[in-house]
């Protein structure tokens, strides 16, 4: 079945909504509620509400028959999810847990490195997580899950070995920034791409529960020999997903036509806003991940402790990570989207940063519930929204496009907030807070300008 837009560059909303709405259209008759705009004043709104699906359906090519694809979510869909939420785990979960090694190389195997030179090691994993989005996403659209996942889990459980073997800088950058991160990236977006093709209705559901695995994963961190025993159970939790993750779409031929980043979309106003509004955003996110253990222990906390507060962040982001999207799908995923982004920047400002200079373990502690379950929502719904900021000719230059502003980003975002904190002598974390803060509000401002201009195009408020 061909359509306009078969090579979506990377990203699930493009390959499960032009194969749904193919259905949809094949399936609807002229007393559909929403093409009838003769029936009941009820179903005015629900007009309103599927323009953007409605624009998808218009905009392919309605041919006849080809392979017959499997009825949304059903077992299959859901032994999908499952895997997907154990890939997650293993994957961006781990990625979740940058502070323990920051605070830990810090105090031992790299204590002649600067915060900022340590942060690179954390900043190239969360950028080869979106960078490389476009590839593994054509390859999965083209191909299936299967020349994704296989060789990034193998490579997943090679890189956990290899760091902890590693005892120098280049190692533990090759091994654990550059290895684990390609591996985590593949294995990443081949779990969310397929969750979204069996979850369309219920999008924000469905990758929701995927990506909760990325908070469950902090207590089976360990260093060096306790390591290798999580890269074994990292092992034996990839090669299930395998068999679980698969691809509601049937293959097709590789499109060599397509185009996989165009930045003439920012002539769009609200693909600009949301891209610009995304990066400055990023810059911030993670700097709670990545530094408060660091500020735990240098106000006092034992280490231990300080190494828990990453476990309260992800305990918490599991429950951001699913109801949001799921509350996202009835009210609009910009909606919660922008709310999530600044309740994020107010937290920093209002929770963490006080606590620079009025030491408290409950308030650091409470912070980090609020934040972990705020952060959650907001990085869930990165990708559902950027679906909804232009119309079908362009989703998958746009998904390629914004991959490549996000992951330059999180390349960024890190190493700048780890020299702020240089300047400050590693005690002081007030410029580095200060930093996120305003980076996460001036991204929400940008964002809530994007989803003024979507709501206008789409003239509804839920979007």
């Amino acid at each position: 079945m061909e359509h306009k837009v078969a090579n979506s560059s990377g990203t699930f909303i493009a390959s499960h909504h032009d194969h749904d709405h193919v259905l949809t259209s094949v399936s609807s008759t002229p007393s559909s509620p929403v093409m009838n705009s003769s029936s009941t004043s009820d179903t005015i709104e629900a007009e309103c509400l599927q323009k953007t699906d409605d624009n998808i359906e218009s905009g392919l090519e309605q041919k006849a028959a080809g392979p017959e694809i499997p009825s949304e979510e059903g077992f299959k869909g859901w032994l999908c999810a499952v895997g997907s939420f154990i890939a997650v785990f293993c994957t961006f979960g781990f990625l979740n847990a940058i502070g323990v090694f920051q605070t830990f190389y810090q105090a031992t195997t790299l204590s002649a490195y600067s915060p900022s030179e340590i942060s690179w090691i954390f900043a190239i994993q969360l950028a080869l997580m979106w960078v490389p989005g476009p590839l593994f996403g054509r390859l999965i659209d083209t191909y299936g899950p299967a020349p994704v996942l296989y060789p990034a889990s193998f490579l997943c459980v090679f890189s956990l070995c290899m760091t902890s073997l590693s005892t120098k800088y280049y190692q533990i950058f090759l091994a654990q920034g550059i290895g684990f991160g390609i591996g985590a990236g593949g294995a990443f977006t081949a779990s969310v791409v397929c969750c979204g093709q069996w979850f369309v209705k219920r999008r924000g559901l469905g990758v929701g529960v995927a990506c909760a695995g990325s908070g469950l994963v902090m207590d089976q961190v360990g260093f060096y020999g306790a390591l290798r025993y999580t890269a074994l159970f990292v092992g034996i939790l990839l090669a299930s997903s395998c068999f679980l993750v698969t691809a509601r779409l049937p293959r097709r031929k590789w499109n060599r036509n397509a185009k996989w980043i165009d930045f003439r979309l920012f002539k769009q106003k609200q693909i600009a806003l949301y891209a610009f509004g995304s990066f400055l955003a990023m810059w911030g996110v993670w700097a709670p991940f990545d530094y408060l253990p660091s500020m735990a222990v240098n106000i006092g906390f034992s280490e231990t402790m300080a190494l828990y507060l990453i476990s309260i962040l992800n305990a918490s982001s599991v429950f951001g990570r699913v109801y949001p999207p799921y509350l996202g799908d009835r009210v609009g995923h910009f909606n919660v989207l922008t709310v999530s982004a600044f309740l994020a920047g107010a937290s920093i400002l209002c929770l963490w940063l006080p606590f620079s200079y009025h030491h408290s373990h409950a308030g650091i502690i409470v912070f980090a519930l609020i934040y972990g379950f705020v952060s959650g929502s907001y990085v869930s719904l990165l990708m559902p929204c950027i679906a909804k900021a232009g119309d079908i000719e362009t989703i998958g230059q746009r998904f390629g496009t914004f991959q490549t502003i996000v992951g330059l980003s999180c390349l960024t975002g890190l190493p700048i907030l780890g020299a702020i904190l240089n300047r400050q002598h590693d005690v002081d974390f007030s410029g580095l807070q200060i930093f996120a803060a305003v980076s996460i509000l001036l991204g929400t401002a940008m964002s809530g300008g994007a989803r003024f201009f979507v709501a206008r195009l789409n003239k509804t408020w839920r979007v």
